[in-house]
């Protein structure tokens, strides 16, 4: 046991391609949707985009020795669909399958495990035009595109992320428009879902092989009720539905929960695709959780399913989030290790022998550089709290194989820009000198006790 976790526990640190890579026109990668997203006016907080972001691209040897310096053993990265297949259907992009080929061998070569994310919402923007995730065929041509690179990448890749967040995917993307494509589709949100999940199944059927490892990475919270009234209850399953139970049930029940679906109105469309729950909840060989915080709801004073406001709850427009006096990080976000037990209980109990990993985990503070270091006290205290939850589970026999702090470094963070930083490693986006925190610090003496 080192420090309360079994020698096979893997550590690791994780990054998104779009929020990292840049050179987002080099050899022959196509548009994604996020870069049509941020160079929208207005779209991104800072007026910033990924167009160059930490040129990960280039510089991604020197991340992964900085990764390996830390003590960790695994790395979490995404794949670009636009760099493997750049208008999102047809032929392999050599140059792109060579890009990923080299940056898992650098991994191989400092004893580090790649774990590959083969979607991390930069979906190629002819998809988009032909209708995105709100079509059946973009989940077909994400099998296409999974069996190409799964082909040509399984000799240095055998672990293996089919989607990342499905549900920012679906109700930021289209849902509410905050995240690209920026499609504000109410109730429709829910085919995106749908085509999201069919696009895992029926990737799994292409490139399951018995060398490798495949899941899937979602965002689960605990969902709380801000009372015992019978309205904060109801306002409370409504938010579990749409966050929690639309996409761990049909992956590990085969089924999607019909209250969700009736309080949506989409019961009907779902009904007509009932065949495909077979492909969606075909066996995992793990589960992925990236965890931040939990949410606490209230029922609001009117008709809970009047619409409102483009919402990312569909159905339950008018349900309240309520501060409860948790101290937060910089995105707002309140800070409960303990959600991150009750959310990995919870996924426990609908699949007891499922190996979990804690995919994501971190925060966002106004970091400084100050005399050449950074001294981000109150991310180091974060990530103790989450990892003394995942020592105990550990303990208590869960099984929980691993755990990737988000991020390796900091980065582009979707919407916010440059404006929020989460990585255990600070980036100057000027010269792309490469700083690490003290959190990374307390981290390397954690693994190296």
């Amino acid at each position: 046991m080192t420090n309360g976790f079994p020698p096979g526990f893997t550590w690791g640190a994780a990054t998104a391609s779009y929020q990292v890579e840049g050179a987002v026109s080099e050899d022959g990668r196509g548009p994604s949707i996020w870069d049509t997203f941020a160079h929208t006016p207005g779209r991104i907080v800072d007026g910033t985009t990924g167009d160059v972001a930490d040129d990960h691209y280039h510089l991604f040897a020197e991340d992964i020795r900085l990764l390996a310096d830390l003590g960790l053993k695994a790395y979490r990265f995404s794949i670009a669909w636009p760099r493997i297949v750049p208008t999102g259907s047809g032929a392999a992009n050599p140059a792109g399958l060579d890009f990923y080929r080299r940056l898992a061998e650098t991994c191989l070569e400092y004893g580090v495990t790649p774990y590959a994310t083969l979607y991390h919402w930069d979906l190629p923007q002819p998809l988009e035009d032909g209708g995105g995730w709100l079509v059946r065929d973009t989940a077909e041509r994400f099998r296409d595109y999974a069996a190409i690179t799964h082909s040509g990448l399984s000799d240095v890749i055998t672990h293996w992320i089919t989607l990342n967040e499905p549900w920012c995917s679906t109700f930021l993307g289209y849902g509410n428009g905050e995240h690209a494509p920026g499609r504000p589709s109410g109730a429709d949100a829910l085919k995106a879902a749908h085509h999201l999940l069919l696009g895992h199944g029926l990737a799994l059927e292409a490139i399951r092989s018995p060398e490798g490892s495949y899941g899937i990475a979602l965002n689960p919270a605990p969902i709380h009720a801000a009372s015992d009234s019978e309205a904060d209850r109801d306002a409370a399953r409504r938010i579990d539905g749409l966050r929690n139970r639309l996409f761990l049930e049909p992956l590990l029940v085969g089924q999607y929960p019909a209250d969700v679906l009736e309080d949506t109105g989409m019961a009907s469309w779902f009904a007509d695709f009932a065949d495909d729950l077979a492909a969606i909840s075909a066996p995992l060989d793990f589960m992925g959780v990236n965890y931040y915080c939990p949410t606490t709801v209230a029922a609001p004073d009117g008709p809970i399913s009047s619409p409102g406001t483009p919402s990312t709850q569909p159905g339950s427009e008018n349900v309240v989030a309520v501060d409860t006096g948790l101290p937060k990080t910089q995105m707002g976000w309140p800070i409960e290790a303990k959600g991150l037990r009750d959310i990995l209980v919870t996924i426990n109990k609908l699949a007891p022998e499922l190996p979990l990993y804690v995919t994501e985990n971190g925060a966002a503070y106004p970091d400084e550089l100050v005399d050449g270091a950074v001294a981000d006290v109150e991310r180091q205290a974060y990530l103790e709290q989450h990892i003394s939850v995942c020592r105990e589970l550990v303990s208590e026999g869960l099984p929980l194989k691993g755990y990737f702090a988000w991020s390796l470094m900091d980065n582009f963070e979707w919407a916010f820009g440059f404006s929020r930083r989460f990585g255990l490693v600070y980036v100057d986006y000027e010269t792309q000198q490469r700083t690490v925190k003290d959190s990374g610090r307390w981290l390397q003496r954690f693994l190296s006790a």
